[in-house]
Formats: C-alpha cells, structure tokens, sequence
C-alpha cells in the first residue's frame, strides 16, 4: 500500500470551530466600541410642568408658546435615558399643586418646574418631603437650581449692537433712541430687558436720548406710538430696541411708511419664526436680506428650551450638585449668522 498522508479535518468541522471564535470576537468589538450596551442603562422619568400649553398664548415676552417648549423636551428626551411624563400648570397655582401632587404619585425621578406663582414654595416643599429632586425653569423653586433666560444680559447685547451700528455708520451724526414694546408688562419681566437696553445705550453713546415707547402689549398701537416718535426727530438718525420679533416687524413698518428708512436701526429680541424662516421663506433675518433695517434679534431659544435643560437634569440625576442659577446663552443673530445658530429646516 502506498504512503498516506495525515488525516486533515472536513472543512466543516474547520468552520464548527472558527465561527463560534469569530462571533465573539465581533461581540466583543461591538460592545467595545460601544455599539451595543453592556450593561442596561437605567431608565429615568423625569416629568416636566409647563407654564402654559393655551394655544396662540406666548411666554417671556417673546412670540414662542408653551406648545414649541414642549416639543422641544419630546425631542430632545430621545438623546437621553429619559422617559418623558408632561403636565400644563395652565398659569394657575392651583392646577400646579395638582400636577405636582400626581407627579409624587407618579414617583417620577425628577421634576422641572416652569410656573409662576406663589405656590412654588409649597411645591418644592412638598416634592422635596416625597424624595423628588426638583429643577426650575425661568421662575425660582426655593432649594432648587434654575435655569432662566437672563432679560438683563439679553438687553445690554441688543444696546450694544445698536451703539456700534450708531458709531460704525452714523459717528458725528444727531440720534435719538427708542425701546419699543411691552413696557408696562409685570408678568413677563419685558421691563428689566429694556432698562438693560437703555443703560447700555447711555454707557456708549451718552449723547444719545432714549425715550420709552410702551405699546401696553398691544400691535395696533406700534405703528401711532412710533409715528409720534418720528414727528418728534423729523430729522437725524434713529435707534429702536423692540422687545420682541412681532413689535420690531411693526417698527419697520411704521419707519418705512414714514419714508425714514435710510435714517433708522433695528434691533429686537426673541428670534422666533416670524423673523427668519426656511430657505422658501421671505423672513427678515436672512443671508440674502443684509441690507434690512432690522440688524438682528437677540435669540432667547424658547424653542431649544429641553435642549438646555435636560442636560441638566442628567447631571442631577447622577448625583451632582448644579450651581444655584444657569442662564441662557444670549447671542445677537443677524443676517451673517441666522443659518449657524438657526440652520433652515429645508436645507439640503
């Protein structure tokens, strides 16, 4: 008989051996690279009682509404190990006792409140002696951390931009000055934003006289009030601060039937949608309008509200410690940087 060669195994018993290897392997990659958990992650539920979901109603001042907060807490729970439960404070005490009451029911996690109201007292105390950790929005809890637009901060940026678009254009030249909007408005703290717009102004143009406009939060009154500004400085250049999107769209018309359009800036505050828009928008705010009298809104980012604060929920949740109050980040949007801070939804 002839010499044999040695037995070699059946190529399947070769891929028997190999396939379970290989799959391990592969496992652990995946799970290395942070693909596929390792160990579940724990599940919080956080609820979160707006101030106001009426619709047509809008908060701080500006043209957002509760609705477009809300939305912004479902989208951006779904970056996070968060189970979402919402309630509707309705601007009433009593309702917001109610939610915070079903909440403790509920044995949520956490619980952000956005009210304003007396009883925020009694429902941090009351939450705080259910173990529920507590993260307030806009108006303070006591004991609890806040997270808040700042009026002040977001005036002084509008007063600014103005007095240098007043020294880059105009240096030399006669100005008067105009806060227009809801002045007298105590629910909504427009005040302190415009006294910040004042207080700047008189800082870099001392020159300059600022007369308060206060339209009592009332559109129609936009268009006589400013045409009684303008017959006052029938000549030189003029400075309007709006206290929101919807009164600085009303300025603009008001200067442009007035034929002042060469002699006016505008700057405004908010930065909702009806001052800047998608690429299919004619909006104010846009890289292809450079040359509109509206310069800028200072952007509030209402809309990006649960982008903001549950970041700082996570933290709580995991046991830190937050700092007493945290403030929005307050950035003048013009034409030059609408499409960095506010992309167009229809942007390819």
């Amino acid at each position: 008989m002839g010499h044999r060669a040695p037995a070699v195994p059946a190529r399947g018993c070769r891929r028997s051996h190999a396939r379970p290897l290989a799959l391990g392997v592969l496992a652990a990659l995946v799970l290395g690279a942070g693909l596929g958990p390792a160990v579940a992650q724990r599940q919080y539920v956080v609820a979160f009682a707006n101030l106001t979901e009426e619709p047509g109603v809008t908060v701080e001042g500006t043209g957002f509404t509760g609705r477009e907060i809300r939305e912004s807490f479902v989208l951006a729970a779904r970056t996070h190990p968060i189970e979402m439960v919402f309630y509707d404070n309705q601007r009433d005490d009593a309702r917001a006792m109610q939610n915070a009451e079903a909440a403790i029911a509920r044995k949520v996690d956490l619980y952000i409140q956005y009210h304003r109201g007396a009883a925020n007292a009694a429902i941090g105390e009351k939450l705080k002696a259910a173990g529920i950790r507590v993260l307030a929005v806009n108006d303070p809890v006591p004991g609890a951390p806040l997270y808040t637009v700042d009026n002040l901060a977001a005036g002084r940026v509008a007063g600014e931009a103005l007095a240098r678009f007043a020294l880059r254009s105009w240096r030399g030249q006669p100005t008067a000055a105009a806060v227009v909007g809801n002045l007298s408005a105590t629910g909504d703290r427009v005040p302190e934003g415009g006294q910040a717009v004042t207080a700047a102004l008189r800082q870099r143009l001392p020159a300059v006289r600022v007369t308060d406009v206060d339209t009592k939060g009332n559109p129609a009154q936009v268009g006589p009030q400013v045409g009684k500004f303008l017959a006052a400085h029938p000549g030189g250049k003029l400075l309007f601060a709006a206290t929101d999107d919807t009164t600085a769209l009303a300025v603009k018309s008001a200067v442009e039937s007035a034929g002042r359009v060469q002699d006016t800036a505008i700057v405004s505050h908010g930065m909702d949608r009806t001052i800047h828009g998608g690429m299919n928008d004619r909006k104010e705010i846009d890289p292809a309008n450079r040359g509109s009298i509206v310069i800028g809104s200072v952007a509030f980012y209402l809309d990006r509200l649960g982008y903001e604060v549950l970041p700082l929920a996570m933290r709580m949740l995991r046991g830190e410690t937050l700092p007493a109050r945290t403030t929005t980040r307050h950035v003048l949007v013009t034409a030059a940087n609408v499409f960095v801070e506010y992309p167009p939804s229809d942007m390819n």
